[in-house]
């Protein structure tokens, strides 16, 4: 019973969010581009869940590079109207469109100048009708068994809100960087603005041997630094290649006589590498791309100066993705 009854509103609230994609449309477009030509602020307004639900929305918007600010129909019409600037757009959410308390707000609207841009499942509503643009984000039913508390309704305008503020951020060529200027603090601050100097393995900890030793002598490397490999280094120090206890595995397999191989003949040449200026987050990304759990850290030399596991990055409780 309980567990059928939670199905049927992820079943019903699914199918509300992909009714959304004949929304996506030409009003979809001109949404997009009246907040791009906006000299001001995304003003969200709701009552109620779809208050809550434009609270969000603010929120998203101003994280992802497009300023917000969520307006509350109460308070504005006893004075919060004075945050409302003749260039900013408006972004009004009302399922039914027939909301009284942002209904009473329009003629402000229209007078101060701002453009209307309607979240509503009414398309024949006074708000649709008094807007200038309107997305449609009607539902067949909400999810509540009753029919009464908003419950697809309100998963859907969120999930419309989301569309909107990554259509934007996309169109906007909001990047990586721009993203953590606006989220300096908590763990998801660390993982953007870390840089992989911070964070790597330096000095003794850095698994190292020339490549003309004794693969033996590799081997006791990797055991000695626990880390999976050592790195393998020319006469001078620079970088020519790795071992990993992948290629000594491989080895074995080809049943090679490790006393008689020097480094150079069993290893990887060309391994990965990245800079000590590089994000942390970075790191990660090349990692997963090449399906490998290190970097070796290079300076202009290209000499080893420090590694990078993925345990470091993702073991830790300070790094630790959540």
């Amino acid at each position: 019973m309980i567990i059928n009854s939670a199905k049927k509103v992820l079943e019903i609230e699914a199918k509300a969010i992909k009714r959304l994609l004949k929304s996506i449309d030409k009003n979809f477009i001109k949404a997009v581009d009246l907040i791009l030509s906006c000299k001001g602020r995304v003003i969200v307004t709701g009552v109620g869940k779809s208050g809550i639900v434009g609270k969000k929305i603010s929120a998203t918007l101003s994280s992802t590079g497009t300023p917000s600010l969520f307006l509350d129909p109460a308070g504005a019409i006893h004075g919060d109207l004075g945050m409302v600037l003749e260039s900013d757009v408006i972004l009004a959410i009302s399922n039914s469109g027939e909301t009284d308390e942002i209904n009473k707000l329009l003629p402000f609207f229209r007078k101060n100048d701002n453009k209307i841009i309607a979240f509503t499942g009414n398309k024949n509503s006074t708000l649709a009708r008094k807007s200038d643009v309107v997305i449609d984000v009607h539902v067949e039913k909400e999810a509540c068994s009753l029919g009464l508390a908003p419950t697809a309704s309100t998963t859907a305008t969120l999930a419309m809100g989301d569309a909107l503020a990554v259509a934007l951020l996309d169109k906007k060529g909001f990047k990586r960087k721009d993203f953590a200027r606006l989220h300096p603090g908590g763990t998801l601050g660390k993982r953007l603005t870390l840089k992989v100097e911070d964070v790597m393995r330096t000095g003794n900890d850095i698994p190292c041997i020339c490549e003309v030793v004794n693969v033996m002598e590799a081997i006791k490397e990797i055991t000695a630094k626990k880390q999976g490999f050592t790195s393998v280094t020319d006469k001078k120090g620079k970088l020519t290649g790795i071992i990993t206890d992948g290629d000594l595995r491989r080895g074995i397999q080809r049943n090679v006589d490790f006393n008689h191989k020097r480094a150079k003949e069993i290893m990887t040449l060309n391994p990965k590498t990245i800079e000590k200026e590089k994000f942390v987050v970075e790191a990660i990304e090349k990692m997963e791309k090449n399906s490998i759990t290190s970097l070796i850290i290079v300076d202009r030399q290209r000499k080893p100066i420090g590694i990078v596991h993925l345990h470091d990055l993702l073991g830790r409780g300070e790094f630790k993705i959540k």
